[in-house]
């Protein structure tokens, strides 16, 4: 049972460190493609939402995807999908691309903006670090916690009561 104090806990701290992970590689490639000089016309392709929640009266969270499709300098032809980015972007719209070359070309739609990037990243790696804090901190607890109170040992003494 003792186990499961520190399974839920660590388990949570890989879905941190994932997200974490995630965020900080999404970072790093827009980023990169900013900062690269490299940019393309592109054509959005396609647009369409995805919905997540509304069951059991939650609030419904709808996000906004766009295809992009481009060339890039050496004559590949790459497409792209991204999350957000404006909703006034529809099928067809001409759009400047910023995109880094390598093996896999990461590429972006959205107009440079290192503050408000690194800000949102910042946002989501502390939430994060509070999770994290959070979980280990109940483990550093619980772990005091029944070392000094050890709940599985018998320490009760019986009392015997002997009559006249």
């Amino acid at each position: 049972m003792d186990a499961l104090f520190y399974v839920v806990p660590c388990l949570i701290l890989a879905i941190v460190l994932f997200f974490g992970f995630h965020a900080t590689r999404h970072w790093w490639q827009i980023r990169a493609a900013w900062n690269s000089g490299l940019t393309a016309e592109g054509r959005c392709l396609r647009t369409f939402t995805t919905t997540h929640g509304g069951g059991n009266d939650t609030s419904v969270h709808t996000t906004l995807h766009h295809v992009y499709e481009f060339i890039a300098r050496d004559g590949r032809v790459v497409r792209f999908e991204e999350e957000g980015g404006p909703a006034t972007t529809v099928e067809g719209d001409i759009v400047t691309v910023h995109y880094a070359e390598g093996a896999r070309i990461v590429a972006t739609a959205r107009r440079p903006s290192r503050a408000g990037l690194a800000a949102s990243t910042v946002g989501v790696l502390a939430i994060l670090g509070v999770v994290a804090a959070i979980c280990v901190g109940f483990m550093i607890t619980y772990h005091d916690v029944s070392s000094e109170f050890p709940f599985g040992d018998d320490t009760t003494e019986s009392v015997t009561i002997e009559g006249n």
